[in-house]
């Protein structure tokens, strides 16, 4: 495999990370890699039919990426945010659940911060919980994982982040993934 993989005319992005960080259009391919995920419309309709996520492998961590996720889910979207961790019972003036299976609701999407090897037993636990996708983060790539939820009947999405998703589609992103600066929706100030 190259070294690069060419993202369009704006830029070359070096690999491993080119599959999280390419703008939209064909994705390039990895090696060893044969599952293919919902493209932006397919996750676009699963995000516009949310209405609750679970984030396990949340952290009391501000440096964590699961805190900064966390955060923007609870500010600046219309999800009820579950957060799931057994070693904290509180973040961010939230209750912590120690599992999926202890929410007091069936999450849409369960969004996953967790080990590789683990994301297999995580499916599982979203399955069994009811949920009808799950998603895996930025370089979380599994796809045993990825097959079980499906063959459950599950959407999956994998090395994707919700938070850049949600604020994508919805006008506080640009197609590659940084804030824009522009505001879209602004008034007109009157001179005096």
């Amino acid at each position: 495999m190259s070294d690069t993989v060419n993202a369009g005319d704006a830029c070359t992005i070096p690999t491993p990370d080119a599959v999280a960080c390419a703008l939209p259009g064909a994705a390039p391919t990895v090696e060893g890699r044969t599952w293919v995920g919902p493209g932006a419309q397919g996750r676009f309709e699963i995000l516009r039919r949310t209405k609750s996520v679970a984030i396990v492998g949340a952290s009391n961590n501000p440096a964590r990426a699961s805190y900064f996720v966390t955060t923007y889910l609870l500010s600046s979207s219309g999800y009820d945010v579950y957060l799931v961790n057994p070693r904290e019972t509180e973040i961010l003036g939230q209750p912590v659940y120690a599992s999926l299976a202890d929410l007091p609701v069936v999450p849409d999407v369960v969004d996953v911060f967790r080990r590789h090897d683990d994301l297999p037993g995580v499916a599982q636990e979203a399955i069994d919980a009811g949920a009808s996708t799950l998603w895996l983060q930025l370089g979380s790539w599994n796809e045993d994982a990825a097959a079980l939820a499906e063959s459950a009947g599950l959407s999956v999405v994998m090395d994707r982040c919700i938070k850049i998703e949600h604020a994508r589609f919805h006008g506080g992103l640009h197609l590659a993934g940084f804030d824009t600066g522009v505001l879209s929706s602004r008034r007109q100030l009157l001179a005096r």
